[in-house]
């Protein structure tokens, strides 16, 4: 049996009612998967940009409701294609195991593809594939038209620009969730100059309800500073190993100099 592991909190499964009435993602997560998702995660499920960003703490329960949102798009969407991309293939095959557990709710048994290890096919059609985090080896799909990236800032550029080309031909959305790893990388680039098209969502520790203050302090204690505000206050700090803030360095670099010409 496929276990949801996540801090969003699960209601016991009601059945399920045939229905063609108008409503929001978030409602139908929680009428049909049992989720009761608190008002941020509803944010992201009600969302219909198609460039959104989630910079969160850890056991937010991210990838749990980024795999209901992929689900109500494969069930609501007839042959649509949803690809999760993650560091690592274990990785990505947990969000398409939270995905899978969430279509038995719906009366779906796991069936693959036929041409992918990790992947789901639902009756309509619709797909669900997980992507290794390999650039060479994730080539090859089109209209894709969801596309998540879980723990975005591991991943690698390079992974990041194979992939984006999937979105050409469908317009699909792409949202990339992680919770912030130094300054660097294209999660950091795009929090912060990814422009207005970017739907961007961020949810520290302090404002996740099913996290305790107690916990927290003793992960301030036990981390540190720099880690704990890294882990559980979204925020994007420099190396430990840097001397100098990047952002002082930044600040320090002028182009408006005549240079010194030595002869």
């Amino acid at each position: 049996m496929w276990r949801l592991k996540s801090n969003t909190r699960v209601r016991q499964r009601r059945p399920r009612v045939a229905t063609d009435e108008p409503e929001g993602a978030a409602e139908w997560v929680k009428r049909v998967l049992g989720l009761e998702p608190d008002s941020e995660q509803a944010r992201i499920l009600e969302s219909k940009r198609r460039r959104g960003m989630l910079n969160c703490t850890r056991q937010w329960g991210k990838s749990t409701i980024a795999a209901a949102k992929t689900v109500h798009e494969a069930w609501s969407k007839a042959g649509s294609l949803s690809l999760a991309v993650s560091p690592s293939a274990r990785q990505s095959g947990e969000f398409v195991r939270k995905a899978a557990a969430f279509a038995r709710r719906l009366g779906v048994e796991r069936k693959g593809d036929g041409d992918n290890e990790m992947s789901m096919v639902f009756p309509n059609g619709s797909r669900i594939v997980g992507l290794p985090g390999s650039e060479a080896t994730i080539r090859g799909f089109s209209a894709v038209t969801l596309l998540m990236v879980d723990e975005a800032a591991r991943v690698s550029d390079e992974l990041y620009k194979s992939i984006r080309p999937m979105l050409a031909v469908s317009e699909g959305a792409l949202w990339l969730m992680s919770t912030p790893f130094g300054k660097r990388g294209f999660f950091w680039e795009t929090w912060e100059r990814g422009g207005a098209e970017w739907e961007r969502v961020r949810v520290t520790a302090y404002e996740c309800p099913r996290i305790g203050r107690a916990f927290l302090e003793e992960e301030r204690r036990s981390l540190g500073e720099r880690w704990f505000r890294q882990e559980y206050l979204c925020e994007f700090v420099d190396s430990v190993c840097g001397v100098f803030d990047r952002d002082l360095v930044g600040r320090a670099i002028s182009r408006d100099v005549t240079p010194i010409i030595l002869d």
